[in-house]
């Protein structure tokens, strides 16, 4: 019971980003005196989290695994975890080096940025680019990247991605595109996050991903049709589960 948490120095938020406003509506009491970091896929998370207490972490980290059995979960790949204060309500630097310490004590590498964007955004469009094809296609991230004509949307979804980041000031931490091809070699049998829920028939999170591009990109003007459709199968497909059979 989220009702009966003590005080807390920190706390992390690592719930599926439609679920960030009830995780931290039911536990904000416990971080009146600490700081929250969101470390959740996409972009809008923070936003939500700074609505209920003072001080929150931006926080993007990118092993990836899978549920095997309750209780258990299996690694697919590791990866660091970037930390940095997020406005309009950030925490301290001090508080975020803390935080990175002990994570990275825990066993998971973990860096305290000053701004931490460029990781959070880097991350954003990589998954935004790979997660709803591997959910629509239902293949692997390496498969995904084998097929030409998947692999050219791939970059095609990058690149309206990359352009509203560069609208927005952001600079990557390194190219997403990139990073695909890395992945695809490290992670050639994992299947994305996305396409586990949609096997699952649950909610995804393309709200927070292609959506979240697609905001940002009418906000700063930058047109990003592909990450439109993509949003919309995605959407099409959560649908098709709400139809009698």
């Amino acid at each position: 019971n989220a009702s009966d948490l003590p005080p807390c120095e920190f706390g992390i938020v690592a719930t599926k980003s439609m679920y960030t406003r009830a995780a931290i509506e039911a536990s904000a009491h416990a971080f009146a005196g600490g700081a929250v970091a969101s470390v959740q896929n996409g972009v809008g998370n923070e936003e939500i989290i700074a609505e209920h207490v003072e001080r929150v972490i931006r926080g993007t980290t990118f092993p990836a695994g899978r549920v095997l059995e309750p209780g258990v979960v299996h690694m697919d790949t590791r990866g660091d975890t970037w930390l940095g204060p997020c406005e309009p309500r950030p925490a301290s630097m001090e508080a975020v080096t803390r935080l990175a310490e002990a994570i990275t004590a825990g066993g998971m590498n973990t860096k305290a940025l000053r701004d931490a964007r460029g990781a959070q955004w880097t991350k954003l469009i990589f998954n935004a680019s790979t997660n709803p094809l591997g959910a629509l296609t239902r293949l692997t991230h390496g498969r995904v990247c084998e097929l030409p004509e998947t692999r050219r949307l791939i970059t095609g979804l990058v690149d309206e991605g990359k352009a509203v980041a560069d609208a927005l000031g952001i600079t990557l931490d390194s190219d997403p595109d990139e990073l695909v091809d890395h992945a695809a070699k490290v992670a050639y049998d994992h299947r994305a996050s996305m396409l586990q829920d949609v096997l699952a028939e649950r909610a995804t999170e393309v709200d927070a991903l292609n959506g979240g591009i697609v905001r940002f990109g009418a906000e700063q003007g930058v047109p990003t049709p592909l990450n439109e459709a993509i949003a919309a199968l995605i959407k099409g497909l959560e649908y098709s589960w709400q139809q009698p059979q």
